[in-house]
């Protein structure tokens, strides 16, 4: 496939859309390739399927290559941008090409809202980075996929090479998924001050014992719970309210409360000695298997999800 872009002075986030493996391999070899016959630093980003078909195809290459578990690593798509994709670029201040595929078949629909609200949050977190992203999006993920695809992504790939979307809206995008987080029926509800803080986060912690979390997990659920209080009683009024319940996947962790977030890239930032907001939902990013939240006009629900199956981060 020509015509890809390389990382030049500026950002650059494409969406590359592909029918089957063969188109797959045909578009994605040859953008890594040429970046590190340009001397860019290469990350491929996506699931273990399709990183073991990249890794036979670029054959000796693929030891220049660094590969991220995106099961893992992003299986909360709100940690993909402070986590991984910040990381990297961090640590590479010269131009670098990601190959990030943050949406597969099996994403839950709560999981795939937040893939969408992070794709149209990537080009306000990067604009000005010299890095060129490259997110593919399989055709068979359905047309509603796709056009979510061309309204996060200001270039669109095939077959026939490159193009601008005539749809580009992260915004929009953004805001079709900010979408209410209804209370469970079976909730257990905690009204929470800054007196009672310690005790939402041991009845949170305690609910998830009794529901089957173990061992490390209970820290993470610990440090989420505190953390999302916390930021209640700081920035949300001085209160909250906390709802717990549990499903066949794991447990259910939701705080609601006055506050309006300042910026949509709270908490998808690293904070620095020079910035300090959004740090206590940048800590509960790392931690939780997913994290979705609502941002109405006379407050905010914060919906934290810890999986039963969930591998332990805040002790690592």
């Amino acid at each position: 496939m020509s015509g890809l872009r390389g990382a030049e002075e500026t950002f650059c986030h494409q969406a590359f859309l592909y029918q089957d493996d063969g188109d797959y391999v045909a578009g994605v070899v040859p953008f890594v390739l040429d970046g590190l016959s340009r001397g860019e630093v290469v990350a491929v980003a996506v699931p273990a399927r399709r990183s073991h078909l990249l890794e036979k195809a670029l054959s000796t290459a693929a030891a220049r290559v660094r590969f991220i578990d995106i099961e893992d690593e992003g299986r909360n798509p709100a940690r993909l941008i402070p986590a991984v994709l910040h990381a990297f670029l961090d640590e590479h201040p010269e131009p670098v090409r990601v190959v990030g595929e943050p949406v597969w078949p099996e994403r839950s629909g709560e999981e795939y809202a937040a893939c969408v609200q992070h794709e149209a949050m990537v080009n306000r977190a990067f604009t000005g980075r010299r890095a060129t992203f490259l997110c593919p999006y399989e055709a068979a993920l359905g047309p509603s996929v796709l056009d979510d695809a061309e309204a996060t992504h200001p270039l669109l790939v095939d077959a026939a090479g490159v193009r601008r979307s005539r749809h580009f809206s992260p915004e929009a995008a953004y805001d079709r998924y900010n979408l209410p987080l209804p209370t469970s029926r079976d909730a257990f509800l905690v009204p929470f001050d800054i007196e009672t803080l310690s005790k939402a986060r041991r009845v949170a912690t305690e609910f998830a014992a009794r529901a089957g979390i173990e061992d490390e997990r209970l820290e993470d659920v610990a440090l989420a719970v505190g953390e999302v209080c916390a930021n209640s009683v700081q920035h949300g009024g001085g209160h909250g309210e906390l709802a717990v319940w549990s499903d066949e996947e794991g447990v259910v962790f939701q705080v609601s409360d006055a506050g309006i977030p300042s910026s949509r890239l709270a908490g998808r930032r690293p904070p620095t000695m020079y910035r300090h907001g959004g740090r206590g939902l940048f800590l509960v990013n790392q931690v939780a298997d997913l994290v979705r939240t609502h941002v109405a006009a006379d407050g905010m629900t914060t919906r934290v999800r810890m999986r039963y199956d969930g591998t332990p981060r805040a002790a690592g």
